[in-house]
């Protein structure tokens, strides 16, 4: 049977993307491993995160499945940074590792125009430079228009611990151990990457006396824009914090030597900066005398605790003592030992921003295979591959997001002008319009897009309408009334950009009686307060918008342009930009670059 889609690989990037391409209507199969492993969370047992969590809440916006899903699998909830500012303010929920997956498979499930067939992709079939189907590892071959590779960490995956490698997924799988080879044979050139994770400890063996306890925020939040909270505050699942010591760094610095990493057993695979492994912590950071840890439950169907932050790559032997030197776990019985894994992905500077290859017609690539990091960042390209794929299939324009309208353009952009060498994790430093990415304003910045491209129905974006309507309602009338307040009469409007004064406390003292949901009142209260800060942030955007419209013709001959430097113009013919701004954000390419490339477009393309 031929499909319109073939998504390989059932992690978030594939279930995003599978569940994008269905719910539009096309005729999708999803080829993974595993279905048991559908939607799995082999590392950290957690949605969100800092600027993660906004993205969660963008992928809702947009109509995905992640913030739904993680809203009924929460064991805790907490809104990070909320001292801060809103720009920085983000969810993170710690999520069951048994009710996250089960529930995403019975989505995927009961979606109409979705096949799930067990299966490991070795190879495409390619005619024309154009996708036409894969070829399965028993030689089957299935056709369709367009093919998504959301492969995750299964490329040639080998498991590290110590100087033991094992040619292997994250749960023992069989890893797919020619499909990068193949993609090198179409051209692809591919990088070697490397993550790990913590070993897991039984929580019936921890003297959790000895550690700090960290409960859940008491407010009720929601990554989805469309449930209400699904947990009772009072009856979140706690973590605990404790610190490394001083035995636990001297075990790990006498055993340097025996690690994947510092051992020599991993030798050209990278890993990610922002998310070391232990040992590389207190290598780089010498001077720290502890690094802090959390215990966080997996589940509450098991008794497996994860400890966050001591990734590492130690032999069994060597990681019980790390284990055993730690507060509260000097009997900790270790139920899964910490594991290294290396595996193939593609250079991201091969892709439009669309996330179609440059190579190949119709192939679309999403997660890890670009080179990203975290189940967040792989659960967005999914859904962006899934809406362009389905797009293209029906004959229209890309959805491209641009830097000031969502961090999930923020990383697309930076994947596939930049490049990346090591797993690339987002971060709210990497966006310089975050005071306009907020945590708050998702479904304000991005809910029409969705609904544009047919995954928001009407219902849904009725209610965005009405929001939008009320607040433009509230702030007139903010600006039209006037209160007196410390023996002087202003616009309320004037009296809210006060840091001391909110809108709660002015309902209370001079009953407003306002008749506005929490969620309205917060934005405008933002809007106000943050007025002259946005603003600012607009105009800046508005300028990098115009260098986003002055377009830059494909076939355009680099080496035909005098005076490019050498670094710039190998870069420019390599990634191929469409437009200004995108030619300004390459690495390699200077200002002078971008002024000679200004002068060539309008004298040759009357640009």
């Amino acid at each position: 049977m031929k499909y319109e889609v073939i998504v390989v690989g059932g992690g978030h990037a594939g279930c995003e993307a599978a569940l994008a391409c269905a719910r539009k209507n096309h005729s999708t199969l999803l080829i993974t491993g595993r279905i048991e492993n559908i939607a799995t969370m082999p590392c950290n047992p957690s949605i969100g995160g800092s600027a993660k969590g906004i993205v969660v809440r963008e992928i809702d916006a947009l109509g995905g499945e992640m913030g739904k899903n993680a809203d009924k699998s929460l064991l805790q909830m907490k809104m990070l940074n909320s001292s801060k500012g809103p720009a920085v303010r983000s969810l993170r929920s710690q999520t069951d590792k048994i009710t996250y997956p089960q529930e995403m498979l019975k989505t995927l499930t009961n979606q109409d125009n979705l096949t799930i067939l067990e299966g490991i992709v070795e190879d495409l079939i390619v005619n024309d430079n154009t996708v036409c189907g894969v070829i399965l590892e028993d030689t089957r071959r299935i056709t369709s228009d367009v093919v998504i590779l959301t492969t995750g960490t299964y490329l040639k995956a080998d498991i590290l611990i110590g100087s033991e490698r094992r040619r292997e997924g994250p749960h023992g799988e069989k890893p797919s151990n020619h499909l990068s080879d193949n993609l090198k044979k179409y051209g692809f050139d591919i990088l070697r990457l490397k993550t790990g994770t913590p070993p897991r400890i039984d929580k019936n063996s921890i003297d959790f006396s000895k550690t700090k306890i960290e409960y859940g925020d008491n407010l009720a939040y929601t990554f989805s824009f469309d449930n209400e909270p699904l947990y009772d505050v009072t009856k979140q699942i706690p973590c605990h914090l404790i610190y490394t010591n001083e035995k636990t760094h001297k075990i790990i610095f006498d055993n340097l030597d025996k690690s994947s990493m510092y051992g020599g057993y991993i030798k050209d695979a990278v890993g990610p900066r922002y998310c070391p492994s232990i040992e590389d912590k207190l290598v780089k950071f010498k001077d720290k005398e502890r690094h802090q840890l959390f215990l966080e439950p997996e589940s509450i169907y098991y008794d497996d605790i994860y400890i966050q932050g001591f990734s590492t790559s130690m032999p069994r032997d060597v990681q019980e003592e790390m284990v055993h030197s730690l507060p509260g776990l000097e009997k900790a019985k270790i139920l899964k030992y910490a594991y290294a894994i290396e595996y193939d992905a593609i250079y991201p500077t091969q892709l439009n921003q669309s996330l179609e290859t440059k190579i190949i017609n119709n192939l679309f690539t999403a997660g890890q295979i670009n080179g990203t990091s975290g189940y967040e960042e792989a659960a967005c390209q999914g859904l962006i591959a899934g809406i362009n794929a389905s797009l293209k299939l029906e004959g229209k324009n890309p959805l491209i997001l641009k830097r000031n309208e969502a961090y999930i353009g923020v990383l697309i952009d930076d994947l596939v002008t930049k490049g990346t060498e090591e797993p690339y994790r987002l971060l709210t430093s990497r966006a310089e319009y975050r005071l306009l990415l907020r945590n708050d304003n998702a479904d304000l910045r991005l809910r029409e897009y969705g609904y544009n491209v047919g995954l928001i129905n009407q219902e849904k974006y009725n209610r965005l309408i009405d929001k939008k309507n009320k607040i433009n309602e509230l702030i007139t009338y903010f600006k039209e009334t006037k209160i007196k307040i410390d023996g002087k009469s202003d616009y309320i409007y004037n009296i809210l950009k006060r840091p001391e004064i909110n809108i709660d406390f002015l309902n209370e003292k001079y009953d407003l009686n306002l008749k506005y949901s929490k969620e309205v009142m917060e934005q405008v209260e933002i809007q106000i307060k943050y007025e002259g800060y946005i603003d600012k942030t607009e105009k800046e955007a508005k300028k990098m918008l115009k260098f986003e419209e002055k377009q830059i013709p494909y076939d355009i001959d680099y080496d035909k342009i005098s005076n490019l430097a050498t670094e710039a113009r190998q870069k420019l013919n390599k990634i191929r930009p469409t437009s200004i701004g995108m030619a300004s954000r390459i690495s390699g390419v200077n200002p002078s670059d971008i002024a000679i490339l200004l002068v060539y477009l309008k004298r040759y393309y009357n640009e």
